[in-house]
Formats: structure tokens, sequence, C-alpha cells
């Protein structure tokens, strides 16, 4: 028989199977998303019971709202955005609602997310009416060639994409402002170095998405821009390596652009996620005089919730575990 060489193709693949590379594939990846409110000094002793239970119940219900997106099949960029809004609409955080303020009196937004699939990403700073600065991150990334848009661009940006623009006096939270008035009564020169929220997914298809947002450090000066919306620093995120999202002393991170460096150990390195995290904030940050953490996801599920302060607002759910969530030292996760 005269095999044409459509036929004799159609008996190869046949014989041998060529696996196709789609999200199929990954269908049975275990899903996980990890979350965090800041870092800072955070102590047991400084807190009313009742202040830690509400502390606790809103971390576990940013991690509920991200998971149900992937437990549903849902990307992980959309788990990371639906975690995120959450802790801006919640004035017990420093970021959206509840923002500290500025030097002046004013609130000052900031925001990046990346798609670890892609290494698509978007970011604005120095946003003053978004009501959800996530949520027009991810508008700069997905409908804009741009990667970072600050101040009135920002805002005018995010009108056009119809996202929630809303007056200054939305974020104002009573507690935060009068933090504001007595550190102004009392003349207070050093700026709050810590406050920010964070999340990173890994989806069913094996993608990882993380991203930030933050209203800065408390009385910062001269439209100051720290780490958050500074993609490599706040955050990042790859596929192959990792995705991570930090708070802290901005400064410090951007100057060792911590984000990428753990996932760049990883990569160069052959360092596990921990080791890579471990190295960065324990090591690096700590010798160059910074604070904070970082909180980071791989593609095994494997997560970091690493920092060298008293305490960081964290938690994490995985596939068939229960969430968790954590307020004071490493020694709670244990």
């Amino acid at each position: 028989m005269k095999l044409t060489l459509a036929s004799l193709i159609t008996l190869l693949i046949a014989c041998y199977p060529v696996k196709i590379n789609n999200q199929n594939d990954n269908a049975k990846t275990p899903v996980a998303i990890v979350i965090h409110g800041g870092a800072g000094t955070i102590l047991k002793a400084n807190m009313t019971p009742e202040k830690e239970e509400q502390y606790r119940a809103s971390l576990k219900q940013a991690l509920q709202k991200g998971y149900a997106v992937l437990e549903k099949g849902g990307t992980s960029v959309e788990a990371v955005l639906a975690a995120i809004t959450v802790l801006e609409d919640d004035p017990l955080f420093n970021a959206g609602k509840g923002a500290v303020f500025t030097y002046y009196g004013e609130v000052e937004l900031d925001a990046s997310i990346m798609d670890g699939s892609n290494l698509q990403a978007g970011a604005v700073a120095g946003a003053k009416t978004i009501r959800n600065p996530i949520l027009a991150a991810h508008a700069v990334m997905t409908k804009s060639p741009h990667v970072m848009l600050a101040g009135s661009g920002a805002e005018e940006f995010a009108r056009l994409q119809n996202l929630a623009i809303v007056p200054q006096s939305y974020f104002i939270d009573s507690a935060r402002y009068e933090q504001h008035f007595r550190r102004k009564k009392a003349r207070e020169a050093t700026p709050s170095k810590h406050g920010t929220v964070g999340a990173v997914a890994l989806d069913r298809f094996g993608n990882i998405a993380a991203g930030t947002s933050t209203g800065g450090m408390m009385d910062k000066r001269w439209g100051r821009i720290g780490d958050s919306p500074v993609i490599g620093a706040g955050t990042w995120a790859q596929n192959k390596t990792c995705g991570i999202s930090s708070t802290g002393w901005g400064e410090y991170f951007i100057r060792l652009g911590v984000a990428h460096d753990i996932s760049a150990m990883m990569e160069y390195g052959g360092l596990s996620l921990q080791e890579a995290a471990d190295s960065v904030i324990m090591k690096k940050l700590t010798r160059l005089g910074g604070t904070g953490g970082v909180i980071g996801l791989d593609q095994q599920s494997n997560i970091t919730m690493t920092f060298n302060t008293a305490g960081m607002y964290r938690g994490y759910v995985r596939e068939g575990e229960e969430s968790r969530v954590f307020l004071f030292g490493r020694d709670e996760e244990e």
C-alpha cells in the first residue's frame, strides 16, 4: 500500500501521541493563596482581644474571597484582585479606605499587580481618588501599553475605564485621623514605615500572580512613592520561580529589588522559595537596616511568610487544608 505524507503523519501520531501543552494539562494543580496586611511592631500585649479578633476575621474574609475564585476555576490574577479589594475596603488596613495620611493631611495610594504566566504588569502611584487602586493597576496592565501611571494621569485613566472614583473623604477613617492629629501635635518628623496589603495566588492552570496595595508611609512628603507600585521591589510574579508581595520600609525594598531578588536567587542559585526569602529578608534587608517582610508562593504550593519585624498580618489557604491566619511572631505558626 502506498502511503501519502499525510497518512504517514497520521500513523506516526497514532503510534506516538504528542502531548499538547494547554490548560487541561495543569487541571490538577493544587490551588493556593497567601495574603498579608502589613508588617511592623505588632504585639499581642498592645492589642485588645476584640481588635485581634477583628484582624483575624478580616484576613479570613480576604482569604475566602480569593480562594473561592480559585476553587471555581478562576485565574490567579482574579483571585489576587478579589482578596486585595477586600483589604482595600477594610479600614483596619493601610490601603484604600483607612489609608494613612500624608504630612499634608491627604491620602495618596499606590498599587501594582503582575501576571507570572506572561510577565505582564501594571501599577498606579500617588492616586488620590481611585477607590480600589489594585483594580486601576490591573487596568493599566490589561488596557494600556504602559506599566505605571501616576497622580492625576492615573486618575484620568481610571475614569476612562469606568472604575469607581471617590472624594478624599471616602478614605478618611476616624482612627487614622486621630493618629495623624496626635503625630502633628507632637511634631513627630519621622514617617511611620509599615502598612501595606498584598496577595499571591496559584491557580488551577499552574499560573502565579501577585499584587500589592498601600497608602504608603504615614506623614510622607513631596509625593514620596514607596516600593508597592514598583515591579521587582514590591511585587513580582514569574511562573517558573514564584510570586512575591512585599511590605515594609519601601526605600530599602527598592534599593534591594527585594521581590525580584528572591525570584532571581531561585532561578539562578537553585534556592528554594523559603531559602531565598530568608536570605533576602533576614540577611540582606536586615544587614542594610531595612525592616519588613514578604509573602510568596511557588508552583508547588510552597508558601513563605518571612519578616524581620515583631509581627506581620498574614494568612494562607491551600487546597485540602483549612485557612490559617497569624498576626504576631513566627512562633505563632508552630
